[in-house]
C-alpha cells in the first residue's frame, strides 16, 4: 500500500500551552488564565491556546491515515523544545516531509518510524512535534495497510509478548481537584487525580500542609463514594517540584513529609511524580535517585515517578539504569517518534522499572487514541487519559479506545 499524497489541516488542542518558569515565579490565576508577563521565549502571554496539526496520509486505495502533531503544556521547559505553532510548522512539513513520503510503501511501520524520526533538516532534527504527528500518521497507515489495529501492529514488529487487554488509566483533575476527583471515583478510574499542584503557597502549602489536607480528603472521598470494597484506585500525584521548594531541598525533611502523605493516603497506595526539579538533568537523577533509595530503605510505600528532565529515550534510559524513581513518565511528546515511546516504555519494564506511558494535556483525541494503542501493545503500568484536565473527556477517549481494540482484536483471534 503506497502513500499518494500528505494533507496538513491546523488544528486546537484539548488544553493550552502554560509558561511554567512565568508560573513558578509567580503568575497569579485571574479566572482562567494568569497575569503577568511570559518568561519562556516565543509565548506571548502565560497562557495561550493549544496548536496541533493533523497529518493525513492519503494512500492508493483511498483510505486515510493521519496522526496529530502536538506538543506538552509546558512547552520550552525543563530541556524541551520551543512552543509549536502550526503556522510556522505546516511549511516545515510540506516542504521537507512531505516529498519523502509520497510514494512510500506501508510494510513496516518500525522501518518507516525510525527513518522518518531522524530527518535532518538545516542542521537540525526536526521539532518532537512533528516527529511525533507524523510517525503517528504512519503507524496507522501500516495498521490500514495490514488491516490491523495499530496495537497489534506495534506487538507484532516489536514483538513484545504482550496480550492485547487493558491497561490502568490515570485521569487528572486540573485545578478543580475536588469536583473532578469526585467524576472519577464514580467513572472507576484506576489511578487519579494528578492535582496540578504547581504552586508552594495556593496548593502545596508553605509547610505541606495544604496538600496533607488534600489527600486525607481524596482517601475519605473514595471511600464514601465507592461503588464497591474492590474499587482501590492508585493516588498519583503530581507536584511539579514544589515539595523541594517548599522544603529547601532538604533531604531528611522532603522524606518525613512523604511519610505523612503515606499515611494520609492510607488504605490507598500514594505516587508522587516531580517531587523536586532542580533545573538539571544529572543533578534530576541523582536526587530522584538518592530520594527514591532513601524510601525504599526507610520502608516508606511511597513511589517516586520521575517526568522534569527525563525526556528523550536517552533520558528514560540513563533515569531507568540508575533508579532515580520507582516509575518514569515516558512523555510521549517530548520523545518525538512514537517509535521511541515503544523502546522506552519497553525498556522500563525490562529494567523493572514502572513504564507510564503518558504526555500532556494538551494533545488531541488522535495523538490520545493512537498512544492508548501502544501502551496496549508495550504493557505499560498506565496510560494517561488524555487530552484536557476536564476528566470525561479524556477518560471517555482512552477508554473507549481500548476497549475497541480488545474487542477487534479478540474478534480476529476467533477467526483464526
Amino acid at each position: 500500500m503506497k502513500i499518494v499524497d500528505v494533507v496538513c489541516s491546523p488544528g486546537r488542542t484539548g488544553f493550552y500551552f502554560d509558561d511554567q518558569r512565568a508560573i513558578k515565579k509567580g503568575a497569579a490565576h485571574d479566572g482562567f488564565t494568569y497575569v503577568g508577563e511570559p518568561v519562556t521565549e516565543g509565548f506571548k502571554a502565560v497562557r495561550q491556546a493549544g496548536e496541533s496539526i493533523s497529518v493525513m496520509l492519503i494512500l492508493e486505495d483511498g483510505q486515510v491515515a493521519y496522526g496529530d502533531c502536538a506538543a506538552v503544556q509546558y512547552s520550552g521547559a525543563g530541556g524541551r523544545d520551543p512552543l509549536f505553532l502550526a503556522s510556522d510548522f505546516i511549511p516545515v512539513i510540506e516542504k521537507e516531509i512531505a516529498p519523502k513520503l509520497v510514494g512510500r510503501e506501508l510494510e513496516s511501520f518500525r522501518e518507516l518510524a525510525e527513518e522518518f524520526d531522524k530527518i535532518v533538516v538545516n542542521g537540525k532534527r526536526l521539532h518532537t512535534a512533528i516527529r511525533y504527528g507524523i510517525t503517528q500518521a504512519l503507524l496507522d497507515g501500516v495498521a490500514k495497510a495490514k488491516k490491523l489495529t495499530m496495537a497489534e501492529v506495534v506487538r507484532d514488529e516489536y514483538e513484545t509478548g504482550v496480550e492485547i487487554k487493558r491497561v490502568p488509566i490515570f485521569t487528572q483533575s486540573g485545578d478543580d481537584r475536588y469536583d473532578n476527583s469526585d467524576k472519577m471515583i464514580i467513572k472507576g478510574a484506576d489511578v487519579m487525580p494528578h492535582a496540578l499542584i504547581n504552586h508552594v503557597t495556593e496548593k502545596l502549602g508553605e509547610n505541606g500542609e495544604k496538600l496533607l489536607h488534600y489527600v486525607k480528603w481524596l482517601s475519605d472521598r473514595v471511600l464514601k463514594l465507592r461503588y464497591s470494597e474492590n474499587y482501590n484506585p492508585v493516588f498519583h500525584i503530581d507536584v511539579y517540584g514544589t515539595i523541594g521548594v517548599a522544603f529547601n531541598y532538604d533531604m531528611d525533611a522532603m522524606v518525613e513529609y512523604l511519610k505523612t502523605l503515606e499515611e494520609a493516603a492510607k488504605p490507598f497506595h500514594l505516587r508522587i511524580e516531580g517531587p523536586m526539579d532542580v533545573e538539571d538533568r544529572q543533578k534530576q537523577m541523582e536526587a530522584l535517585k538518592h530520594l527514591t533509595a532513601r524510601l525504599d530503605k526507610e520502608g516508606i510505600n511511597v513511589e517516586i515517578v520521575a517526568d522534569e528532565w527525563c525526556n528523550t529515550y536517552d533520558d528514560v534510559v540513563f533515569f531507568a539504569d540508575n533508579k532515580a524513581g520507582h516509575m518514569l513518565q515516558v512523555k510521549t511528546p517530548d520523545l518525538g517518534g512514537v517509535n521511541n515511546t515503544i523502546e522506552a516504555l519497553l525498556y522500563c519494564k525490562k529494567m523493572g522499572v514502572g513504564a507510564y506511558c503518558g504526555g500532556t494535556c494538551n494533545e488531541t483525541n488522535r495523538s490520545a487514541e493512537i498512544c492508548t494503542n501502544i501502551a496496549m501493545a508495550c504493557g505499560a503500568a498506565q496510560v494517561l487519559a488524555k487530552p484536557g484536565m476536564g476528566v470525561d473527556e479524556g477518560f471517555m477517549i482512552v477508554n473507549n479506545e481500548m476497549n475497541r481494540v480488545i474487542a477487534l482484536a479478540n474478534r480476529r483471534n476467533k477467526c483464526k
